[in-house]
């Protein structure tokens, strides 16, 4: 990569930052903060810190933040906190301008604030995390947990940690509507996350063993444009050697593998398993970060 196209490519990344936390602070302004729901995380703890001692949502959220980017620079260096800084200060900056230059577009609706608030956040994060930031608070804690346990989902350890902190407004707010509100925000915050980051990739995993495996595969191929791969297996009890298809395939065209199966060799032996994640062509790139 010559030095023209890292520099694009580090302008583009710091407009998407831009552009993550001002949806991240429309969703916090205009929907979340006004209508007492604390979404889980940093800002749900700004929110009801705001209750406690009334300046600034946004301000809150740099305080808290301090301590935790150290944390950030102490795991990943100060390379990548240079973004994660500038990501938690554009956060604060435009929180508490949209509270205070908006207040004609803010929703006050529990429930339009808790889906479209958690909405706005959740891509919000979703784009700063894709572009190589994170938007401070909870997000650095979960991308060290991430480092360490991989194979849980970004937004599954979202959701474990929003649970505290939205106990946390249950008690200090003392309205139980709104702390269930709060909790469908933190639903609907985890299901955004996982979308934006990993997007709908979820496939099948397909095992055929049949007496047609070459008629079957050549109809794949064909009709389907999908890969394929023959695994050699040897049947226990017949002693018999196989050639068993292995196909990996998105989730629309499950139905058509089935039914080219089905009209091949009704007798065939199939297995149909998910595969949440798919890397390859076709797929996600070997080579893109693990979020």
């Amino acid at each position: 990569m010559t030095y023209v196209e890292k520099i694009s490519k580090k302008g583009t990344d710091y407009f998407l930052i831009t552009f993550g936390a001002f949806l991240y602070a429309i969703g916090t302004s205009l929907f979340n903060d006004p209508n007492n729901i604390a979404p889980g995380g940093i800002t749900g703890a700004a929110i009801v810190l705001n209750r406690i001692v009334p300046i600034g949502t946004g301000i809150w959220f740099m305080l808290m933040n301090i301590p935790i980017l150290f944390l950030a620079i102490y795991k990943f260096g100060i390379r990548f906190t240079i973004s994660t800084i500038y990501a938690t200060i554009a956060n604060s900056i435009f929180t508490d301008l949209l509270a205070k230059y908006a207040t004609g577009f803010i929703v006050k609706d529990v429930m339009l604030g808790a889906i479209f608030g958690s909405a706005f956040v959740a891509v919000g994060i979703g784009i700063t995390f894709k572009s190589h930031a994170t938007t401070g608070g909870t997000d650095v804690i979960i991308k060290v947990l991430r480092l360490k346990y991989p194979h849980i989902k970004t937004g599954v350890l979202f959701l474990i940690s929003d649970v505290f902190v939205v106990t946390f407004a249950g008690i200090v707010l003392r309205d139980i509507k709104v702390v269930l509100y709060s909790f469908l925000a933190v639903m609907i915050t985890s299901f955004v996350i996982d979308f934006v980051l990993y997007g709908r990739d979820e496939a099948k995993l397909i095992y055929i063993i049949s007496d047609n495996t070459d008629k079957i595969t050549s109809r794949l191929l064909e009709e389907l444009d999908v890969g394929v791969t023959h695994v050699f297996g040897q049947g226990a009890y017949s002693g018999e050697d196989k050639k068993v298809i292995l196909c990996a395939i998105k989730k629309r065209l499950s139905p058509l593998a089935e039914d080219i199966v089905r009209e091949e060799d009704p007798d065939a032996f199939m297995i149909v398993t998910s595969a949440s994640e798919i890397f390859g062509e076709g797929y996600k790139s070997y080579f893109d970060e693990r979020i």
